[in-house]
């Protein structure tokens, strides 16, 4: 596994299988607040490694490891990240990095 500094932002496609509805939405509702929904079960979000690690975590809580599937794509730094996606029917906005006020 690669090592990364913890605050470096990372582009990641997540996808999943859920055999259960219920686990589904719960896990629907946890990507909503860890990126940009793409389409029925595929997220594109923007993490750094701290957040990477709780959304993996909470994730990993929800699923059941019998029946159902996570795969988290690392596309590598968000800021070096070129997406060439194609996109048919709804148009596909990438995620813009934007500034957080605390």
């Amino acid at each position: 596994m690669m090592t990364r500094r913890s605050n470096a932002e990372h582009a990641y496609v997540v996808a999943y299988d859920i055999s259960d509805p219920k686990r589904w939405r719960r896990v629907f509702k946890t990507m909503k607040g860890y990126g940009r929904w793409l389409q029925l079960s595929v997220f594109h979000c923007r993490l750094d490694g701290g957040r990477r690690a709780e959304m993996a975590s909470m994730l990993e809580d929800l699923i059941d490891r019998d029946t159902d599937h996570v795969i988290i794509l690392d596309l590598g730094p968000a800021e070096d990240v070129e997406l060439a996606v194609e996109s048919l029917g709804k148009s596909f906005q990438p995620i813009e990095r934007r500034a957080v006020v605390i």
